[in-house]
């Protein structure tokens, strides 16, 4: 009969193993969140002042973006 160890390591209480898919999950939804950011603030940056100001932005706007 096989057994098998059930017991997962532990740092500091973060159990490896169960949780690497949240962790990548977590990974990919920030990578896609830093390129929507990206591709926006390209595309605001394209905008003249006036069209900016017509959306109520400024250049300052963007670089807190």
């Amino acid at each position: 009969m096989a057994t098998f160890d059930t017991n997962r390591p532990t740092v500091d209480g973060v159990r490896f193993g169960a949780s690497s898919g949240g962790f990548i999950a977590t990974l990919f939804a920030k990578i896609i969140a830093w390129n929507d950011s990206r591709v926006t603030r390209n595309a605001l940056s394209a905008l003249s002042a006036r069209e900016l100001e017509d959306i109520g932005l400024s250049r300052g706007d963007l670089a807190n973006m």
